[in-house]
């Protein structure tokens, strides 16, 4: 793979469209870091990190194969929205209530087969388990699902790359658009959240 590290973005995906599969392991392995970084801050409802890694590095290789050198946006940009989206969505719908007997179910017995499972004693006592914090939480987050639904188009391209990390003058720049209406996107946004919790 030594043969890519002096190569841009751009020249591998180059390598990548003209039929060079060994590319796509080569960007990424490049960018599972980012994926890894991103996931950090994440929590999914009856999952592990292993699954958001792996819903992260799906991402990762839908915007490889996607990515579009002609855009304004770096692969590296591109990458980071098209991962936090993904990350995101496996966020949002482990939060749904469709699979919610299974997600929140305790053994009476306190038990498991390999006995990893806190008693179930232990687990009404515990302070991170406190069942008016664990309610307060799921309102808050039904809160926001219902605010991100109402967003604009614009105000939802501009959450999501402002999540990634990017500030306001690379949003404009991604988007094709000034950096006021980026800003303004922004402040709207923020105003519905204040006034939803």
């Amino acid at each position: 793979m030594g043969q890519y590290d002096e190569m841009s973005d751009a020249e591998l995906i180059t390598a990548l469209r003209e039929g060079d599969k060994d590319v796509m392991d080569y960007l990424m392995e490049k960018y599972k870091n980012m994926v890894r970084m991103r996931v950090k801050s994440m929590f999914i409802l009856g999952g592990e990190k292993e699954d958001l890694i792996q819903e992260g590095m799906i991402g990762l290789y839908k915007a490889i194969r996607d990515y579009d050198p002609g855009r304004d946006a770096s692969l590296s940009t591109f990458c980071q929205l098209v991962v936090t989206r993904q990350l995101y969505s496996a966020v949002r719908s482990s939060g749904r209530q469709k699979h919610m007997p299974l997600n929140g179910s305790l053994s009476l017995s306190g038990g498991s087969e390999n006995n990893q499972e806190e008693p179930f004693a232990e687990f009404l006592s515990s302070d991170d388990q406190n069942p008016e914090t664990v309610l307060i939480d799921r309102e808050n987050a039904e809160r926001i699902e219902e605010i991100l639904e109402t967003l604009s188009p614009l105000e939802k391209e501009v959450l999501d790359l402002h999540m990634t990390g990017l500030k306001n003058g690379e949003i404009a720049r991604v988007l094709g658009r000034d950096e006021k209406s980026t800003d303004n996107a922004l402040q709207r946004i923020r105003a519905k959240v204040r006034k939803a919790l």
